[in-house]
């Protein structure tokens, strides 16, 4: 035996994942979700809806077709927060992926996925104060950081935690907010309603420097918006969010997807329970919206009821995600049925590109320095507005990815963060040569 026999072999050096570890299932898992997330950003903030008043809501669409009515109610039912909770999901999966292959190199996942999320946090930094305040990026770069306290916990440990962060601290915050207001008399209930207004006068502004300002006059009121309303606003979901990544991590731990058809009756079981409770919490938050519409009740003479709805609304929201993720998995098992689905894998795969992409076409589309057609659009029209959209993105993600091997914002991050540039174009690294997503 020589000297170089004893010497451990060296380990391999940190890099990107190749083309062929990747997995086209929760490439096309991410497609879908951006898919679903983007018809949301269109039909809450690019369409101007979400800065409206209740007596501006009413006038704007008191007209509104009966296909449009019927698709409120099913973005309320299958859209609203439901692609959202899904993305957050894949988030923490994805966590977990990147730590697998670090545990299997024999390395550490926090230095390499600490400077990705640092590099991640700069660019949703720039995305929101530049562009869009919907931004996620750097909501999901800052909460990242929270997967290193978990992911030497136990799988018990994490379902425990992700249960309190998505139920119970809900309804712990809506005491906090709902708590002074109760107990400081007519006082604190003057100021809660003139908090209430100045937010309304806020957005009044957002919405007229989105509709017919400057890009520079967007950026201005944007930027006064997030820091003065919409970033407060947007933080009591932060533990919800988190409590979606523990999920995902657990997922990605136990490998559910990477081994889908050893996992097939768990998918039968979850489908069957999201549906369930899916058609349960959705059917109440329908009918206390039909009847807080019709001023049967309303919050100010029911002041538990958003209390009381908080973990209901996590549940649809959490139900509904299932059954997609469920239901795309089953499907997934059948080839005729994998081949179809696919088509989302290249969106998947950049999803970052892709969901800044979106972005750049919301604004460009609705805002005043853009063709001006917020508030102009039914809502109809603003998911066939996203629809036609998000399928230029699919061609785009195709047409890319049969010459590069990564997105061009992907390409970005994983070289600030791996400190050197990526390889580029496909053919140029190890793993290049199997067919993307066949």
């Amino acid at each position: 035996m020589t000297s170089t026999d004893t010497l451990p072999a060296a380990l391999p050096e940190a890099r990107p994942i190749d083309t062929a570890e990747r997995l086209p299932l929760l490439d096309t898992l991410r497609g879908f979700a951006l898919c679903g997330v983007f018809m949301a950003n269109v039909y809450l903030w690019f369409s101007g809806r979400m800065f409206l008043s209740r007596a501006q809501y009413e006038v704007t669409y008191k007209d509104a077709t009966w296909l449009d009515t019927t698709l409120n109610y099913v973005f309320g039912v299958l859209i609203g927060g439901r692609f959202i909770t899904l993305f957050s999901f894949l988030f923490g999966l994805g966590f977990a992926v990147q730590l697998g292959r670090a545990e299997r190199r024999g390395a550490s996942v926090v230095p390499v996925y600490s400077r990705r999320l640092t590099v991640m946090l700069l660019l949703g930094l720039a995305h929101l104060f530049l562009l869009f305040q919907g931004d996620i990026v750097s909501t999901y770069a800052l909460l990242g950081f929270a997967l290193l306290f978990f992911y030497r916990r136990s799988d018990r440990t994490l379902l425990t935690w992700a249960a309190v962060l998505i139920f119970l601290v809900p309804v712990l915050e809506q005491v906090a907010l709902h708590l002074p207001e109760w107990l400081g008399g007519p006082g604190a209930r003057e100021a809660a309603k003139a908090s209430a207004e100045h937010g309304a006068a806020l957005r009044a502004q957002v919405l007229e420097a989105f509709m017919h300002g400057s890009w520079l006059d967007t950026v201005r009121v944007g930027a006064a918006y997030y820091v003065g309303d919409l970033g407060r606003m947007l933080s009591i979901f932060f533990p919800v969010i988190v409590g979606r990544f523990l999920l995902g991590l657990w997922a990605g731990r136990n490998r559910i997807f990477h081994d889908a058809p050893a996992h097939l009756p768990f998918f039968r079981r979850l489908l069957a329970w999201g549906l369930g409770l899916g058609l349960l919490s959705s059917g109440v938050g329908v009918l206390v919206g039909q009847l807080m519409s019709r001023k049967v009740i309303s919050p100010e003479s029911l002041p538990w009821l958003p209390i009381a709805l908080a973990p209901v609304r996590h549940l649809g929201e959490m139900a509904v995600a299932s059954v997609y993720v469920a239901s795309l998995t089953l499907l997934f098992q059948r080839e005729a049925w994998r081949r179809r689905l696919s088509v989302l894998a290249p969106v998947g795969r950049m999803a970052l590109t892709n969901y800044l992409l979106e972005s750049v076409m919301g604004v460009a589309v609705f805002y005043g320095y853009g063709l001006e057609w917020m508030n102009t659009l039914g809502t109809s029209a603003q998911f066939c507005m996203a629809l036609g959209l998000f399928s230029l993105q699919v061609v785009f993600s195709h047409l890319w990815l049969a010459r590069f091997r990564f997105g061009p914002v992907e390409w970005v991050t994983r070289s600030l963060t791996y400190g050197r540039a990526q390889p580029m174009r496909r053919g140029a690294a190890p793993g290049d040569s199997e067919v993307v997503n066949a």
